[in-house]
């Protein structure tokens, strides 16, 4: 791994995405490759959280559990996701635990390595500042969104955000897709927010008027542009 392949697989709305060659090939230097099995924690909510993760490959589930005991999954970590800056960056605990779904490959930096890193390259704070910033406008506006959404245009939307990403050339040819991973209908509506009923009734409906396929646990998009139509709807 070199800076220019980490820039390259970093996301666009991650920590990193802004960073320099010469930043990235010092957390590339400080930081150590750990790999995690299927079912293994890569973090734990409430524990203390002094390292930051970048995946380089595999899949992850993040996710929480809230007040009254439902678990939240907030999102599905990609190669390039960076994970754990919360507490890695106020000190506090970790918001949320994250679990392999496929064996999965991370970059770890401790705090303290970072720290230095922050000494040595001094444009690096103010940048890391702005895609904060940048990632709280993002996230203002996904909450705004999913408010005004009804149960119909939400599930679309995370339908069309867990589409694989190698299906890429077939998106843009409106074309169906697969998921990334085969959810439950339970796990489904944890990510959308939505019951197992709702889920359900919603995937029935879309199947038989051709949006969607349903085989043996899995949603196969058939009409993507259909589906963005219906996310777009208010």
């Amino acid at each position: 791994m070199d800076a220019a392949k980490l820039a390259d697989t970093l996301a666009a709305q991650s920590l990193f995405a802004d960073c320099e060659q010469a930043e990235l090939s010092d957390i590339i230097r400080r930081a150590h490759l750990r790999t995690f099995k299927p079912g293994q924690e890569l973090m734990a909510q409430g524990e203390e959280g002094d390292t930051l993760f970048i995946i380089l490959k595999g899949l992850a589930r993040v996710s929480m559990v809230a007040a009254n005991g439902r678990e939240i999954i907030l999102d599905y970590a990609e190669p390039g996701h960076v994970l754990g800056e919360i507490a890695f960056l106020d000190g506090g605990e970790r918001t949320a635990s994250v679990e392999a779904i496929d064996p999965t490959e991370a970059l770890c930096l401790s705090r303290t390595a970072f720290a230095d890193i922050i000494d040595l390259h001094k444009g690096l704070a103010l940048r890391l500042l702005r895609a904060m910033a940048r990632r709280l406008r993002q996230n203002n506006a996904v909450i705004e969104a999913d408010r005004a959404y009804t149960s119909g245009p939400r599930l679309a939307r995370f339908l069309l955000r867990l589409m694989m990403a190698e299906n890429a050339n077939v998106e843009e040819n409106g074309a169906g897709g697969k998921l990334k991973i085969a959810l439950s209908q339970g796990e489904l509506g944890n990510f959308a927010g939505m019951s197992r009923e709702q889920i359900n009734r919603q995937l029935s409906a879309w199947a038989e008027n051709g949006l969607v396929g349903l085989k043996g646990g899995r949603v196969t998009i058939l009409d993507r542009q259909a589906l963005i139509d219906v996310a777009e709807a208010w």
